[in-house]
């Protein structure tokens, strides 16, 4: 149940991060500050933040612009879900010692 307690925090975690730095950096577009790179936006998406980084993306309308972003961040987030399909009816066993 820890297991499981721990993966739900960070999935939450990383997904308010995506959302968050999806709005502070059209914050600093607007301002013509230093910007967050298009990479780390990425990252976070892939590591698990790709639902906060999808509803950062259009409640903030940014980087709705960039195909790369609009296809991409739902790619990651379809791959994603695939991945928990596979290992959660797969036939493979996990075992934390």
């Amino acid at each position: 149940m820890d297991v499981i307690l721990t993966l739900a925090g960070y999935a939450l975690a990383v997904n308010i991060l995506g959302f968050l730095l999806m709005g502070i950096d059209k914050w600093k577009a607007r301002k013509g500050a230093f910007r967050i790179p298009e990479s780390t936006l990425f990252i976070i998406a892939i590591i698990g933040g790709s639902i906060g980084s999808i509803l950062g993306m259009y409640t903030f309308r940014h980087k709705t612009r960039h195909w790369y972003f609009v296809y991409g961040m739902p790619a990651i987030l379809l791959l994603q879900l695939a991945a928990i399909f596979f290992l959660t009816h797969s036939s493979i066993q996990f075992q934390i010692m």
